[in-house]
């Protein structure tokens, strides 16, 4: 029988209310408590599926697991980013990621209201490239793709991939011109 977990890790419809799932989003909040209180580069070694040498993240930093959080090396996560990571999270080598920037890997049904009513979601992975800037505020939404050397302008909502090379802004996100 397939657990909750692996339906969430394979993009399957899963229930996030499991008793395993809970568990491990407690789990993750203490590391979360202690690494926002210490700033602690250590507490997000043990959180992280992996972090680069190099990269820093400043409080408050908020996810839901932590363990499908990847972070490249020389990156920078500035204050109150949040990290839905229902599905896994890749960021690149020397990214910058403005304050409140949220990555949300989390999808609902759309049409069967009753699975929502249920508590039921999928989720689906967030890539961003080497060298891209996001701007303050910026939300990239699930199973988006920003490339290499891409800039995303202050408080863009990111709803679908981004090519390398671009300067991209609005709501919903666009691209302006390649640079």
């Amino acid at each position: 029988m397939i657990t909750e977990k692996q339906k969430m890790m394979t993009g399957l419809l899963y229930k996030d209310s499991d008793p395993e799932l809970v568990a491990e989003r407690r789990h993750a909040q203490q590391l979360l408590d202690e690494f926002n209180a210490t700033r602690d580069g250590e507490v997000l070694k043990r959180l992280f599926g992996s972090i680069g040498e190099g990269s820093w993240v400043m409080p408050r930093l908020q996810c839901d697991y932590g363990y499908q959080i990847h972070l490249g090396a020389n990156s920078f996560l500035n204050y109150d980013a949040i990290l839905m990571d229902c599905a896994t999270i890749t960021i690149g080598d020397d990214v910058s990621i403005g304050p409140r920037a949220q990555l949300l890997t989390a999808l609902h049904p759309i049409e069967d209201h009753e699975a929502r009513r249920q508590r039921f979601e999928t989720a689906a992975p967030i890539t961003i490239g080497d060298n891209v800037w996001l701007g303050g505020g910026v939300i990239v939404c699930a199973g988006v793709t920003v490339g290499d050397n891409a800039v995303i302008g202050a408080g863009s909502v990111v709803t679908r991939d981004i090519p390398p090379r671009v300067l991209a802004a609005g709501n919903p996100c666009r691209v302006i011109r390649e640079l």
